[in-house]
């Protein structure tokens, strides 16, 4: 790497060593999906001995679950010195191994913020017929420490999910289809590939446009393509030579979008601060104007000065909206809504429509 700090590149290598190598704080994501410690608990191989989903002897081998924990710690160990302080990582894993990964997590000083169960719609059967199909793998998503100030993108999940807010269950498919890569015999080219609509959900999620992703774990590239895709930067780590020659060619198929493509629904805390009464001002929502819940069971009537009246009540639109419905608190801005061109609208897209007018300017 002759010192320079390897951004957008796949690198081939030891994971814990390569990590050594990169500046302190230096990256803003981590996703890891790292060995899942399947040779211990014996589940490599079904009853006729032949190799579950292509993982052969050679994958996930270690010694001990005491050699399995010191690697696990030492990997972590560089990831926490890498990333910012302000960063979040995320780690996969199954039944196998999750439990130990949080605990050794936790140990270093990192803060979880959220256990998130990845649901598979198409699991792999149990072969066995002895256990319950195993059909779903476990994110755990943290924060370098409990001052991070770390990045979720609230509303945009928000916006993926239908306007509700985004569960910590995930309904998602495994890899398969076109996405699945292959070998030169047209079978599996790696055993784990994750699918690119979990990479997306994550990037979406915890992560600006131009943040440096890192995955020490990289295999067949989902990561870095994705980060691509999304208009991240990534850092790839793998050692196996033919995963890092498919992961490099997969990243270079990836077209990165623009970055009006890029931008992402902002959350209500980087909305701009918009007084109500400029809209009346400027003659938006003049003075006279009749507002209504969602139900139009309420009504109330916009003043000169900005405030709501309604019957022998008056107050802002967020203080009104308390008074009228019993409440501590009321968000106006969501609970008032206003007729426009035969439809009733929240008064909150006067808001949005004003940063778009900024944005464009």
């Amino acid at each position: 790497m002759s010192g320079e700090f390897p951004v957008d590149q796949i690198l081939r290598g030891e994971c814990i060593e390569t990590m050594k190598t990169l500046p302190d704080g230096s990256v803003d994501c981590i996703f890891a999906d790292p060995p899942y410690n399947l040779q211990l608990r014996g589940e490599l191989r079904r009853p006729d001995e032949t190799v579950v989903d292509g993982v052969d002897d050679d994958w996930d081998k270690f010694a001990d679950y005491a050699t399995y924990d010191n690697f696990t710690r030492e990997w972590l160990s560089e990831a926490r010195r890498i990333l910012h302080k302000d960063g979040t990582i995320w780690v996969i894993g199954s039944y196998h191994n999750v439990f130990r990964l949080g605990a050794i997590m936790q140990d270093l000083g990192f803060w979880i913020l959220n256990d998130i169960v990845w649901r598979k719609s198409n699991p792999m059967p149990n072969f066995r017929g002895r256990r319950f199909t195993n059909a779903h793998e476990t994110l755990i998503w943290a924060a370098r420490g409990p001052q991070s100030k770390y990045r979720f993108n609230y509303q945009a999940m928000k916006a993926l999910n239908d306007d509700l807010q985004m569960r910590s269950d995930w309904y998602l498919p495994l890899c398969t289809g076109n996405e699945r890569l292959k070998n030169e015999h047209g079978l599996k080219l790696h055993p784990t590939q994750k699918p690119e609509s979990l990479l997306h959900r994550v990037l979406v999620a915890s992560t600006n446009a131009n943040d440096v992703v890192l995955d020490p774990f990289c295999g067949s590239g989902t990561t870095p393509a994705m980060a691509k895709r999304l208009g991240r930067h990534y850092i790839a780590i793998e050692r196996h030579p033919d995963y890092v020659k498919a992961a490099r060619e997969r990243v270079a198929r990836e077209e990165r979008l623009t970055s009006e493509q890029l931008a992402t629904t902002p959350a209500k805390r980087e909305m701009p601060r918009i007084p109500f009464g400029s809209f009346v001002e400027t003659g938006v929502l003049p003075a006279g104007t009749l507002l209504y819940d969602r139900q139009k069971r309420l009504k109330a009537t916009v003043t000169p000065d900005g405030t709501l009246v309604s019957g022998n009540q008056r107050g802002s639109i967020h203080k009104l909206g308390a008074m009228l419905t019993n409440a501590p608190s009321c968000n106006g801005w969501t609970f008032w809504y206003f007729e426009r061109d035969g439809q009733y609208v929240q008064i909150d897209v006067l808001r949005q429509e004003s940063q778009a007018l900024r944005n464009v300017g």
